[in-house]
């Protein structure tokens, strides 16, 4: 509690109400410091809106940190991120560009968001597109680990282009947040012209589920979706693009831009 309010304190003294206060040091006997400290508590009951800006500030300046901290992981782990086999992907192998996407089939922002990845996918052929399969909603609805297991099971039976159908199909019902079904997955499964995965063959997709889900706990990630931009060469803090949450099209398609150096 102290240390947060110290933060908010902090950035309560950056307000435009309170700065140019704050420029000047100055000592202050026990005394002083009382009557500063009232005459403070008085104007902030009185003006409650600069404890909202101070407030605004701070999340704003921890957001910040969590991002630039995320970026860092992202760039000591490119090579989990970019080179792992198991992990469903589309697009050239030899791409200089890729786009990573953290996500959960149960995700109701990953469902707004699928539409726009697809558009972008298709608007955006040399570039390489990575699912990580993060059913971080599997302890309260199963289907999202099944869907989960059965999409990396399709994508190592019949590939990308099997994959992306499977994918697609899935958010194309529109049901997330405990409304998928097996009967949706299993739609899913005949759209993409793959087997439906028996017990044995979701099960060994587990290790690899297991290390998407240490990977996004690495890189810091709270939630779904998450999205990388990055080279696949040569990737650095100004190359590279994380966007936490949901985003525009525009948003994505500048990150690829970014990465492209253009």
């Amino acid at each position: 509690m102290k240390t947060t309010l110290m933060a908010l304190v902090s950035a309560l003294m950056m307000t435009p109400a309170l700065a140019s206060a704050a420029d000047a040091p100055a000592t202050f006997t026990p005394a002083q410091q009382e009557a500063i400290g009232k005459i403070a508590a008085d104007y902030l009951v009185q003006h409650p809106e600069v404890l909202v800006q101070a407030s605004q500030k701070l999340e704003a300046q921890q957001a910040a940190q969590q991002q630039q901290a995320s970026l860092n992981a992202v760039l000591q782990n490119s090579d989990a991120l970019l080179n792992d086999p198991a992990t469903p992907s589309i697009g050239p192998k030899t791409a200089k560009v890729a786009l990573v996407e953290f996500f959960d089939y149960q995700c109701i922002y990953c469902s707004h968001m699928a539409p726009l990845v697809e558009q972008t996918v298709k608007a955006n052929p040399q570039v390489r597109f990575i699912f990580k399969e993060w059913p971080i909603f599997g302890q309260r609805w199963q289907p999202s680990i099944t869907a989960a297991e059965t999409g990396m099971a399709v994508f190592k039976e019949k590939g990308a282009q099997a994959y992306f159908t499977y994918h697609n199909a899935i958010f194309h019902t529109g049901h997330n947040e405990g409304k998928l079904t097996e009967g949706d997955i299993q739609a899913a499964v005949k759209a993409a012209g793959a087997s439906q995965p028996d017990e044995a063959t979701r099960n060994q997709t587990h290790e690899a589920l297991s290390k998407v889900d240490d990977l996004a706990r690495e890189l810091g990630f709270s939630g779904t979706p998450a999205f990388i931009v990055m080279p696949t060469q040569g990737a650095t803090a100004q190359n590279t693009t994380f966007l936490p949450g949901a985003v525009s099209a525009e948003s994505l398609q500048a990150a690829i831009t970014k990465a492209q150096g253009k």
